[in-house]
């Protein structure tokens, strides 16, 4: 029993002998005194169990049996559910094995078997938290992350994104090897194919969304500051671009980041789900999942989004496009190779130097496009020029040389004077004796 039940029993039993009134126990138990009568009646009857609750010593309706508690713990540690936090384990409970379960409970649970949640909340920093745009479409929030989605595979691939500023819904999603314009461009892709076009994108800084001159283009004027692939395709869409000064800045697709780096490599596990063909395909299915678990209200319910026009080819937008010039024969050459321009019936050829787009994406393969006008492409091979031998040059005649006869080589050595030195000083003697030692020395082996 606890204190306050000792009390009230304690008061009752006073008012039952008669040492207080009913209405003193009344005002003693905060109670009325129809209810101090009801207990006199109930605890000269029952005595001590008429102040106790009618549930006491009862098993709650709520409480999990024994067996159902080892069946969620042996769920909870089994090698697909590894790195999953207890929210989304509750969902999947949920969801895969039709277990009800309050967060509550499942918490105290598996706390008690020692677990602990990988999401866990980091200290309170206080910040300006800025307001959401009033209308979905008007702002998309775009980024990628790096990082090992699939259980027991180390390598990290790139998932980009992007979510609406004003729902919270996530707009599309795809993954590939790095963080490239690709990626980028069939995130716009799904998200006019799911919401339409949107009237402006958030992003950071990158060199896939400004080119490297702009810091330079700031400070001076005269520094040229061309549109990236990606820009050049917003334009074209109508879509403004707005660089973000710092992480923070675009924080929401930030956080949806950290929610997706928890919960996606739990769902790929579940799913079988171990290459990036079979994760795009699932990411196309699971952003409906997400967002009707994630997303807000909007203040203003009308959306910015609007419809593709018809002059709208996004096979022809979405690409990379270089400049290049034909030749009379409609010949040019991308990437180190020779492409021809396939002229139809009713088309012209066009005339010799003009200046071409060429349209380079997945969807499209190679094309080229002149004023508007999309023309398909052959490979081109041109003939090989046979190149001419130089023709050999002249031998040179070469002269006969007859020495003359008092050259040394007539007669041979022992015709001509070994050293033909001459002396005519007073000291011939001693001078005929050096030439014939030098001749010795010198010559000695050949004469």
């Amino acid at each position: 029993m606890s204190t306050k039940q000792l009390t009230r029993y304690d008061i009752i039993t006073k008012a039952i002998a008669g040492y207080i009134t009913v209405g003193e126990a009344a005002i003693a138990l905060g109670l009325s005194n129809r209810q101090v009568k009801r207990l006199k009646k109930e605890v000269a009857i029952r005595g001590v169990a008429a102040v106790l609750h009618g549930n006491a010593g009862r098993a709650p309706a709520s409480k999990i049996t024994e067996p159902r508690r080892e069946e969620i713990i042996g769920i909870f540690k089994g090698p697909a559910y590894k790195g999953c936090n207890f929210k989304h384990f509750q969902e999947l409970l949920s969801e895969r094995h039709s277990i009800e379960i309050s967060y509550s409970t499942l918490y105290k649970l598996l706390r008690g078997e020692g677990a602990a949640s990988p999401k866990t909340r980091r200290r309170f920093k206080p910040h300006r938290r800025r307001k959401r745009r009033p209308q979905a479409g008007l702002l998309i929030q775009t980024d990628a992350t790096s990082f090992a989605w699939f259980q027991g595979d180390r390598r990290r691939y790139a998932l980009h994104g992007g979510i609406d500023d004003a729902t919270g819904q996530i707009t599309g999603l795809y993954m590939c090897k790095n963080e490239c314009t690709p990626g980028y461009y069939e995130v716009v892709r799904r998200t006019i194919d799911n919401f339409g076009v949107p009237a402006a994108i958030y992003a950071d800084r990158h060199t896939i969304f400004q080119s490297p001159n702009t810091k330079k283009h700031e400070i001076d004027a005269s520094v040229p500051v061309n549109d990236t692939q990606f820009g050049r395709a917003l334009k074209e869409l109508g879509i403004n671009l707005i660089a973000a000064r710092s992480p923070q800045a675009k924080g929401r697709v930030e956080r949806l980041w950290d929610t997706l780096q928890s919960r996606l490599p739990v769902e790929f596990a579940l799913n079988g789900i171990t290459t990036m063909e079979e994760a795009n395909e699932f990411l196309e299915r699971y952003v409906y999942a997400f967002n009707s678990m994630f997303a807000v209200e909007p203040e203003n319910a009308e959306s910015v989004f609007r419809k593709l026009r018809d002059s709208e080819d996004l096979d022809t937008i979405l690409c990379i496009k270089e400049k290049r010039v034909i030749d009379a024969g409609g010949v040019f050459s991308y990437s180190g190779k020779s492409y021809q321009i396939a002229y139809s019936a009713d088309s012209p050829p066009l005339p010799a130097k003009s200046k071409i787009d060429v349209l380079f994406g997945p969807t499209i393969g190679i094309k080229a496009a002149y004023k508007g006008k999309v023309f398909d492409v052959l490979p081109f091979i041109p003939s090989k020029r046979r190149k001419q031998a130089p023709a050999p040059a002249p031998a040179k005649e070469r002269g006969v040389v007859t020495p003359p006869p008092d050259h040394a080589w007539k007669g041979g050595i022992k015709g001509q004077r070994a050293l033909p030195w001459k002396y005519d000083g007073e000291d011939e003697d001693v001078h005929r004796e050096v030439v014939r030692g030098l001749e010795r020395a010198l010559l000695g082996a050949r004469r």
